[in-house]
């Protein structure tokens, strides 16, 4: 059974060491989240500023996994 996981949208508000960012979730939470995968395998950038998409785990311990929205999701137009 695939665990159950919730997907936010947030605004990249700092980059830190190691593909780690902090996020500003659209209801005024801040996270600590670092990039997915694919994302790191196909270099893609992402900087302060960014919108991006996080999918939570309800295991999830603190940290959050980053999605861009261009990579996956679409782009947020009206963010």
């Amino acid at each position: 059974m695939k665990e159950q996981k919730w997907i936010h949208e947030g605004l990249i508000t700092e980059s830190l060491p190691n593909g780690m960012f902090r996020v500003h979730l659209a209801n005024e939470d801040q996270i600590l989240g670092y990039i997915s995968g694919r994302i790191r395998r196909s270099l893609i950038r992402i900087l302060r500023g960014d919108r991006v998409k996080i999918e939570i785990s309800r295991f999830n311990q603190g940290t959050y996994n980053l999605q861009t929205s261009q990579q996956r999701f679409g782009r947020l137009d009206n963010f």
